[in-house]
């Protein structure tokens, strides 16, 4: 059974930090590019950053220097370290599990965690 939990959401002050961390487990962990979504109210889900198998990074211009995804394949776990946080970083959080083989996309998402930035 595939599935992939996320934590270390919260509220946090502007300016402040929050790392959340995405367990996984199911399926082969190393093969998959995994990726961090957030979905605010009213707003359609978008990338935030996302990591190959391979730990090749990607980030959406709106956090470009002040997130970092990483990965850590014995423990089956994605990271967002997310620094100098600003209120329309409030979101939920999303972690999703892609892997793509022979023209074939495979895709898992975990239930989300809220992140609110508020003074």
């Amino acid at each position: 059974q595939v599935q992939l939990v996320e934590s270390g959401g919260g509220l946090v002050q502007p300016g402040g930090s929050l790392r959340l961390s995405c367990a996984a487990s199911g399926f082969i962990f190393s093969v998959y590019a995994m990726g961090w979504y957030r979905q605010a109210p009213g707003n359609q889900r978008e990338l935030v950053a996302v990591i190959s198998s391979g730990g090749n990074t990607n980030y959406a211009d709106s956090v470009k220097g002040r997130f970092n995804i990483s990965r850590d394949n014995a423990k089956n776990t994605v990271y967002l370290q997310m620094n100098s946080l600003k209120p329309e970083d409030t979101a939920v959080y999303h972690c999703n599990a892609r892997w793509v083989i022979l023209g074939s996309t495979r895709d898992y998402w975990g239930q989300g965690t809220q992140v609110t930035v508020s003074s």
